[in-house]
């Protein structure tokens, strides 16, 4: 179904001419010089220092579902935070500098929830800039999941990324169940790697009357499946469940409605579609009815939703009598907890200041048509088109930007060292699947053209590796 957004027809469509036609009709191509591309000299170099003279050609990055390109005014935003640090010290916190587009210190958290907010469609008060997504996760499944005696189950994928996975077992134990009767794992439908609606909603309804929390993906990190985050959030709540989304591989990549679409609260990372940077600082979302404020309450359970709370989350104009007193901002920030890192923050800050230059909905209109261009490119005959099929929903509006393509297992490593070799860049999951995910921001459908030329050539040189016509040995 993706080949509708794409004009032409095969033989027209498989030219890099036509490639080179659609990135000069892109709307957006002027993003891509917002990143630093690495080089493939970049790549293979064993320092960081560039020799003199070295070829200056662009690796092709096709990996920002693992970790996102540094926007080219990181570099300068971080500086300019070195020397707020240096020149300031501890007055950084509140000063303003009329020769930077930084905030205060104390402030630099909400002007990066502030960025962030419209990216997965959410209000400012809504969103807090905080920890890391596991942590994170763990600190509002201590808030939504109050399990009892008779609804103690968590509903989840059966493939969740292993983090998540620790996570809500961890939970489930720290609360006195068995994991192995409270975890409730959707499996794949049958013969395929995708778990459709239907079943979800029906695992919902069945484990409805003993089930505490649902806890999904937004979009599964294996497969790239776009999960249907507004039938099953509404289903969750017609059974009166609250229901929790990790959003990794969706903050960045599709058009979130988190506010919307009703979601209890969401938790994300930065540092892949985002751009943040290794291991950079994460961020929530928290349904408004979850973030109201009332310290007027007769009873304390009336006053704010209880959680796992830090001196990061109160009340800022109180937050410095130190008189032990906790009155939580309202919305998300009142989840916060530690003070969090300025440097993280501000490295995230670049990154959504180079968003704030169009919108969430315009690079998924890219998206589409570039993840389109991809599946169509790679499902074109060839000699070796038979050797691998994409288990990623054949739906556009079922995926993000991520194709994972699934291959004899005994070819993946000869595969990988091929676009290595070549300066391509993308990621495995093991035994036998590739994962490609061009990023709108910076990737473009040359990109895609050339990279399905390389991975042809490195599966045809793995086969030669087998032996006569290509058969296992």
């Amino acid at each position: 179904m993706g080949n509708d957004l794409i004009d032409g027809n095969g033989e027209e469509t498989a030219q890099r001419t036509y490639a080179e036609s659609l990135d000069k009709s892109d709307p957006l191509q002027h993003l891509r010089g917002e990143f630093q591309i690495p080089t493939k000299a970049d790549l293979k170099r064993k320092t960081l220092a560039k020799a003199d003279g070295e070829p200056s050609e662009e690796a092709n990055y096709l990996c920002g579902n693992s970790l996102g390109l540094q926007p080219r005014r990181t570099r300068d935003l971080v500086n300019s935070f070195l020397s707020a640090w240096a020149t300031k010290n501890v007055y950084g916190h509140f000063v303003d500098h009329e020769d930077s587009s930084l905030p205060p210190f104390l402030h630099a958290d909400d002007a990066a929830a502030k960025l962030m907010a419209p990216i997965v469609g959410a209000r400012e008060e809504e969103v807090a800039v905080m920890g890391t997504l596991t942590a994170n996760l763990q600190l509002l499944m201590s808030a939504f999941y109050k399990p009892t005696k008779e609804k103690f189950k968590i509903i989840l994928e059966s493939r969740a990324f292993p983090s998540d996975h620790y996570a809500i077992e961890s939970q489930i134990q720290y609360n006195g169940f068995d994991p192995a009767e409270a975890m409730i794992c959707i499996e794949p439908d049958a013969q395929s790697s995708q778990i459709s609606t239907s079943k979800i909603l029906d695992t919902i309804s069945q484990h409805a009357s003993s089930t505490a929390l649902v806890l999904l993906p937004g979009i599964q990190y294996y497969t790239g499946q776009y999960f249907d985050i507004p039938t099953i959030t509404a289903h969750a709540h017609a059974h009166s469940l609250p229901i929790g989304w990790d959003c990794a591989h969706a903050a960045g990549n599709v058009d979130l409605q988190l506010h919307a679409w009703d979601v209890d609260f969401a938790a994300w990372c930065t540092y892949k579609y985002l751009n943040a940077g290794p291991g950079a600082i994460g961020a929530i979302f928290v349904n408004r009815r979850h973030g109201l404020v009332d310290m007027d309450a007769a009873s304390p359970a009336d006053r704010f939703r209880p959680r796992l709370s830090g001196w990061w989350g109160a009340d800022k104009t109180t937050r410095f009598r130190m008189d032990n007193n906790f009155h939580p901002r309202p919305g998300a920030a009142g989840y916060q907890v530690s003070n969090p890192s300025a440097l993280d923050l501000t490295a995230l800050i670049a990154s959504l200041q180079v968003f704030s230059q169009t919108s969430i909905a315009d690079l998924r209109a890219k998206s589409l048509k570039l993840t389109a261009y991809l599946e169509r490119l790679l499902l074109a005959p060839s000699p070796v088109s038979m050797r691998y099929h994409i288990i990623t929903p054949q739906d556009p509006a079922a995926r993000g930007a991520q194709l994972s393509v699934k291959i004899d297992s005994d070819l993946l490593d000869p595969v990988m060292k091929y676009l290595e070799r070549e300066g391509v860049v993308v990621d495995e999951r093991k035994p036998d699947v590739i994962r490609v995910a061009p990023a709108p921001s910076y990737n473009t459908f040359v990109d895609c053209w050339d990279f399905v030329q390389v991975f042809r050539r490195a599966i045809q040189e793995g086969l030669s590796g087998r032996g006569k016509d290509g058969a296992k040995a």
